[in-house]
């Protein structure tokens, strides 16, 4: 059967799942809308939340970065992994607790300030929607490949379908199709990750394969990877990084990052009580853990495959003819993301470091005149099964896996935001009187808008998309993390204080992202775009979230404290969340 039709079997038939999904669980009130009616089961709600979690950017481009960047990237396993935990353990079973239907509702009333929850909303909205570009980009990316059809209209398709379950089912229909789309994915990415960890070690577990000996060589599956790679002029896989307080930073920013966005905090709030939050958080890292195990092994196989793809006989013999590169190349070179140009004219495919100035002796002396291969990381993982040489069932899988991922977090994302505006400022704050019919409509009627908004932003990227989602998880990490810590934890913040902090801490994380990734033109200054020498105490513009949140925890604190207390009721409430008795109708019993 035609590689094309097996993989519209796989897509459409998922497709058709999902929707037939959303039909049967659409919502008819905005409890079900906003929390699913908050009966959802914890392993059930454990599964979506592993779905919401796990998104493009886990599915797609992790085992991509890890593998361009090796141990030095592991800091996105370690941080998107921490994050999780930060947000299990610390946030997740007290806002349930608090019963109520969003972030922004529990900063406001914690605070007791419409301005608190208005800036809430506004960092949510900000955070979410940058977020959301990478979702649909990398939907896009999948159906350009495997459905044969060019980045736009399958970011159209993509919304559709989004639109269809997501509209019309809210977090009911999001729960149970996250569900399925959590299966979909887990199956694809693994089953790949079987087949190359039995091909490359003859062990059937990634994992353990990823320590094991090489078939081909009899050597350690990593020591063969560095061989290859740095006889290319590329650094070791295994190396380690020259900036520890750099990355210690950008570990701790994905962390506090991810466990302040709201997507995945707003799943705990649709189990009927708070033990039922705890336990959903031991199954959705369970869920979890299957496919970040697994990545790190993905990662480093893709990367010697391809590397023994273009250089069969070892780095010592010849790379392969451009007019006999396989398949798979030819394929993903239609869609722009693999590239080449003979930049020597002898009809082969030069793949080196022509950036290691240590390598450009040894480089002059093969004939070599620049690499000539160039490749998006993103496609690793898809093109794994066709580097593999896998069947056809495993490709149509993987396509459909890889839109699973894709979809589910966007979907999770729209809700985030589609509640902030509904309920948030909506409800909460223009039209308080409003009937639940009226946000019902509201809520479904944002979403759409969210959704239209997201499709134009993932087809016509901002200047800066490739640098976008640092911008998501920094506003998430100086504002939003801070506020639902100290609202949980310390009872002498006041409103002003709250207010004050996340200011700040947004503020200043916005400048100096802007500032060193060149978005800001500052007069009297060129240079400052991008280069770690005028970065301070060379902290990446990627990792100033952790930076961010210190500022807002600082400004919090001190304000407060020169300020007066909140009211005896605010402080009985946060007593109330982090304590069995007086939580009332959200009580764990």
């Amino acid at each position: 059967m035609d590689q094309f039709i097996i993989n519209l079997l796989f897509v459409g038939g998922s497709f058709a799942l999902y929707i037939g999904i959303a039909i049967w669980a659409k919502a008819g009130s905005t409890s079900d809308f906003y929390v699913a009616g908050g009966g959802v089961h914890p392993i059930t709600n454990g599964a979506a939340i592993g779905a919401d979690w796990m998104s493009a950017a886990s599915f797609i481009s992790m085992a991509g970065l890890i593998a361009a960047g090796g141990y030095a990237n592991s800091t996105f396993l370690m941080g998107w992994t921490g994050g999780y935990v930060l947000l299990a353990m610390l946030l997740a079973p007290y806002l349930r607790k608090f019963g109520k239907f969003t972030v922004p509702e529990f900063i406001g009333d914690r605070f007791y300030s419409r301005n608190a929850r208005f800036v809430a909303v506004a960092c949510l909205i900000v955070a979410s929607v940058t977020y959301v570009i990478g979702q649909m980009a990398g939907a896009g990316v999948a159906f350009s490949r495997f459905l044969e059809v060019d980045s736009t209209m399958g970011l159209i398709i993509a919304a559709v379908v989004i639109f269809i379950y997501a509209v019309l089912g809210g977090m009911k229909g999001i729960t149970y199709t996250q569900v399925a789309q959590y299966c979909v994915l887990i199956v694809a990415y693994t089953i790949p990750a079987v087949f190359i960890s039995l091909q490359l070690t003859g062990n059937a577990l990634p994992p353990l394969g990823l320590f094991s000996t090489h078939v081909e060589s009899g050597v350690p599956l990593l020591e063969k990877l560095d061989q290859i790679i740095t006889e290319l002029g590329f650094r070791d896989y295994t190396a380690d990084v020259d900036n520890k307080l750099n990355m210690v930073l950008f570990t701790l920013s994905l962390m506090i990052g991810t466990a302040g966005l709201p997507h995945v905090i707003i799943r705990f709030f649709t189990v009927p009580k708070v033990a039922d939050a705890r336990w959903s958080a031991g199954w959705a890292l369970v869920f979890i853990a299957l496919l970040y195990l697994t990545a790190p092994a993905v990662a480093s196989m893709a990367r010697l495959n391809l590397m023994t793809t273009i250089y069969p006989d070892g780095v010592e013999g010849q790379a392969i003819e451009y007019d006999e590169r396989p398949q798979w190349i030819q394929e993903w070179e239609v869609t722009g993301l693999i590239q080449f140009e003979d930049k020597n004219n002898d009809g082969r495919i030069q793949f080196y470091n022509d950036g290691n100035a240590e390598f450009a002796d040894e480089a002059e002396a093969r004939g070599w005149e620049g690499n000539e291969f160039t490749y998006n990381n993103d496609i690793l993982v898809l093109a794994n099964p066709e580097i593999a040489n896998l069947p056809g069932w495993v490709i149509g899988l993987i396509a459909a896996g890889g839109l699973a991922a894709a979809l589910s977090t966007a979907a999770g994302l729209l809700l985030a935001i589609s509640s902030a505006v509904s309920h948030d400022l909506i409800k909460g704050g223009f039209k308080p009187d409003i009937s639940e019919k009226g946000e019902l409509l509201a809520a479904r009627i944002s979403m759409a808008v969210a959704i239209v908004l997201a499709t134009y932003l993932g087809a016509n990227p901002p200047g800066f998309a490739a640098q976008v989602v640092a911008l998501a998880f920094g506003i998430a990490a100086a504002s939003l993390f801070p506020a639902l810590m100290m609202g949980i934890f310390f009872k002498r913040i006041n409103n002003v204080g709250a207010i004050s902090g996340m200011l700040a801490g947004l503020g200043a994380t916005l400048v100096y992202i802007f500032i060193f990734l060149g978005w800001f033109f500052i007069p009297g200054t060129n240079n400052l775009a991008n280069t770690p020498d005028n970065w301070l105490l060379g902290i990446s513009p990627l990792s100033f979230g952790a930076v961010g949140a210190i500022i807002n925890f600082a400004v919090a604190f001190a304000v407060s404290h020169a300020t007066e207390e909140p009211p005896v009721e605010i402080q009985e409430l946060v007593e109330s969340v982090r304590y069995p008795r007086g939580s009332g109708k959200a009580t764990d019993h």
